[in-house]
């Protein structure tokens, strides 16, 4: 597979940074997890994907191993079928990668649900649903992995947003779910501190914002995540945990500014609108 100046990381880190690592990453069929599982196979990681679709999990398994070069002795495998909301399931996948690849020393929580919904359309079902796979599911799969990392003294990574650092119209489950996951990851780098396990959040960017809109005037990169995940497990951030890496051009930073010229005709129109 050819490898791209973007995606090149073994041109920024050391290589074989991960040798003889294992992560397992959930929701790793999608495209910035996929990303995230491709630099730290680069890196000498093996990778353990988790996901609900078992086709797309099956055809990402396929693509990371190719995107290994000859020499690269890391291994990926993945379990389709997953649901992060079934704790069970997720406990037997957490298993059978302990058990296939020795151990987990990185976990990434990347399962996620979302969509656009204004609160006069917005179901309790569609509600209890984002919150059940985001920070549930969250839960679940911390709480199955607990044990590996334990022993490993490993890292974990929780995916989340910005939404909640500010009124956004029509993400109020999405909103909710990914606070809900910022506390969890401060609580959990309290608690699991003295056993060396480290935690962090890392803020994905919105791949629908335009530049102009962007302090650093640029959309952002799958490889812009990528690198922040390195260098989160890195031992370059090992005095660093419970704390949140906003990975977006500083476009958090301007607040709702980007939604003010259809504020408030957008969001009335919804409310009044017949369910």
């Amino acid at each position: 597979m050819n490898i791209t100046s973007e995606d090149n990381y073994a041109t920024i880190w050391q290589e074989n940074l991960f040798k003889g690592k294992v992560c397992l990453i959930t929701g790793g069929s999608g495209d910035i997890c996929k990303e995230q599982a491709k630099a730290l196979i680069r890196l000498g990681c093996s990778i353990s994907i988790v996901g609900r679709n078992a086709k797309k999990v099956k055809l990402a398994v396929q693509e990371l191993g190719e995107y290994k070069e000859v020499d690269n002795k890391a291994n990926v495998i993945g379990f389709g079928n997953c649901d992060v909301r079934n704790f069970e399931k997720i406990r037997s996948a957490v298993r059978d990668t302990s058990e296939r690849l020795g151990k987990i020393d990185f976990l990434v929580c990347g399962a996620a649900g979302n969509f656009m919904a204004d609160f006069n359309h917005l179901s309790v079902n569609a509600f209890k649903a984002v919150i059940d796979i985001d920070l549930i599911g969250t839960f679940n799969t911390v709480k199955a992995c607990f044990e590996d990392l334990k022993s490993t003294k490993g890292s974990i990574i929780f995916i989340s947003a910005t939404l909640h650092y500010y009124g956004v119209p029509f993400q109020s489950h999405v909103s909710a779910a990914k606070s809900g996951i910022d506390a969890l990851a401060r609580s959990l780098a309290v608690e699991f501190g003295p056993l060396g396990i480290r935690g962090f959040n890392r803020i994905v960017q919105d791949k629908k914002q335009f530049s102009r809109k962007i302090p650093i005037q640029r959309v952002g990169k799958k490889s812009d995540i990528a690198n922040a995940t390195i260098f989160l497990f890195s031992k370059a951030s090992s005095f660093i945990t419970g704390t949140i890496l906003v990975v977006d051009g500083g476009f958090w930073q301007m607040g709702n500014i980007n939604t003010i010229n259809s504020y408030p005709e957008m969001i009335l129109a919804k409310l009044k609108s017949k369910i």
